[in-house]
């Protein structure tokens, strides 16, 4: 059996420039097809959940459906985690908050224009 043929070549690090987008050959500071990324689709609702299960009985809450891509959507779950006082990540267009936060962050995303429902138990 045959090994599929290995794509060589491309740029991954440059001393001058540092990491190196695969993609478009550029620098990742202006990295094009990055910013180029659409906005997540979705039916406009920012669904806040309260979630234990994986977690020992522990609550986390989860916060989808931001109509956000990328770093902005980095630096609001950075935001909300700063709000609520606790830790958290973001993970796969979906924001995690340690500790139920449900009813501060409803408020918070509120706030900000956002069309927010509390979803799940």
């Amino acid at each position: 059996m045959k090994k599929p043929a290995r794509r060589s070549g491309g740029l991954v690090y440059s001393t001058a420039h540092g990491q190196m987008c695969p993609r478009c050959g550029q620098p990742t500071i202006r990295c094009a097809c990055r910013r180029s990324a659409a906005t997540p689709e979705g039916d406009g609702v920012v669904r806040v959940i309260r979630q234990t299960k994986g977690r020992r009985g522990k609550a986390a809450t989860l916060v989808t459906g931001v109509p956000l891509a990328g770093p902005e959507l980095a630096n609001l779950g950075k935001e909300l985690k700063r709000k609520c006082g606790s830790g958290g990540t973001v993970k796969g267009g979906t924001i995690e908050i340690q500790g139920d936060h449900r009813d501060s962050l409803v408020a918070e995303l509120e706030r900000r224009g956002w069309m927010v429902k509390r979803a799940g138990g």
